[in-house]
């Protein structure tokens, strides 16, 4: 049962890793200015982040089955649309549905794996998750860019479709005994929103799930800039991004994941977003292929350490009344992330190395503000 849930998460994060070294290209290709392709970029995560607060409510109130279960068919079917988008403004229509309706699938999973964790298993069950994602980071981005220089990036996107309708049908059978048994005990923790409060780990968890993904948007918008400015493909953006992927998925299973049980999460997270932070620079500065791999291994290094102590933070305050609520506004922060890294960096016409350097200098700036998060924020009071 958790297995496949695992199995959800990855096609979830492979569905949006696959799409980072292809749609700067497709939208280029229907004649997208570089301020729509910014749009194009952040439109999904946009409305992703709507889909990810409906999530959260709803999985509070029904169970995750539900959700889970409409995620992965309404996803699919967003997928096969994008053989309809002939001009830029289809496209963002596209990238609209496909976001609303992808974000109903990860609050739901997350929450499921949360409340049905043993307690002395979280730290274990944060780290599977985020190994499960660094593999969809790895295989999501080469897959795409090897098939879309082969095809087409419809092609793509209609053969990740293909695959989330499958694990949609298999959902059907395979999660529904357990929503039978456990949909009565969620419908009885119908909490108001007033009961989550931004105490200090919560905001800070929002805080470094926000500017992870500033950075994810980034590199999905300028990385392929950088590299055909290089003179190289669509590939080798995928290469280059499976290659942070590769590393973080090697810190969560070699021994170097006992580091979570015996660091305070406040102090990997700083590590990890200073550690993206100074690869971010670095790529700005060189234009050297090989260091470029060195430096996304860098950020690979920062993904490791910040993606599971931002988990840790949430789950270790909440409780499961309102922890789908959590997630919830926990994946839209990584949405909102995504819609301005991307977005802004388009809008503010900067180059490809001008938006590496802004990014770097964000995110040392964010690292400083969150070591400073003390006080509690109350949210729906």
């Amino acid at each position: 049962m958790r297995i496949f849930v695992y199995i959800i998460i990855f096609f979830s994060f492979f569905d949006l890793f696959s799409q980072l070294p292809i749609m700067t290209p497709l939208a280029g290709s229907l004649g997208a200015t570089p301020f729509v392709t910014g749009l194009v970029v952040g439109m999904f995560s946009f409305s992703n982040m709507i889909g990810n607060i409906v999530s959260g409510f709803l999985t509070d109130k029904k169970g995750p089955f539900l959700i889970l279960l409409a995620g992965l068919l309404l996803t699919s079917a967003s997928l096969f649309l994008y053989q309809l988008a002939f001009d830029p403004l289809l496209l963002l229509f596209v990238r609209f549905i496909h976001g609303l309706h992808a974000g109903l699938i990860v609050p739901a999973a997350f929450t499921f794996m949360a409340n049905t964790a043993v307690k002395s298993e979280k730290g274990k069950g944060v780290a599977l998750s985020g190994a499960f994602i660094g593999l969809a980071a790895i295989l999501g981005p080469a897959f795409s860019g090897i098939l879309a220089s082969r095809t087409t990036e419809v092609t793509v996107l209609q053969v990740t479709g293909i695959a989330i309708l499958v694990l949609g049908i298999l959902a059907f059978f395979i999660l529904r005994k357990k929503n039978l048994a456990s949909s009565p005990a969620f419908q009885k923790t119908k909490s108001p929103v007033h009961q989550l409060s931004l105490r200090g780990p919560i905001l800070k968890a929002f805080v470094g799930a926000f500017f992870l993904m500033f950075s994810q948007g980034v590199l999905a918008y300028m990385l392929p800039l950088k590299v055909e400015a290089l003179g190289n493909d669509a590939q080798t953006s995928g290469m280059l991004l499976s290659t942070f992927g590769v590393v973080a998925v090697l810190i969560f299973i070699l021994p170097t994941n006992r580091l979570f049980d015996h660091l305070k999460p406040i102090n990997t997270l700083a590590f990890g977003m200073l550690t993206m932070a100074i690869s971010m620079i670095c790529i700005s500065f060189f234009e050297s292929l090989s260091l470029l791999f060195v430096f996304m291994a860098l950020y690979g290094i920062g993904f490791a350490f910040l993606f599971p102590s931002i988990n840790s933070l949430l789950i270790e305050s909440t409780t499961d009344k309102n922890r789908g609520k959590a997630y919830g506004y926990f994946y839209a922060f990584f949405s909102i992330g995504v819609v301005a890294g991307s977005g802004l960096t388009g809008l503010l016409e900067l180059s490809a190395n001008g938006g590496f350097l802004f990014t770097g200098i964000l995110l040392c700036i964010a690292t400083a503000f969150i070591k400073l998060i003390k006080n509690a924020i109350p949210v729906g009071a």
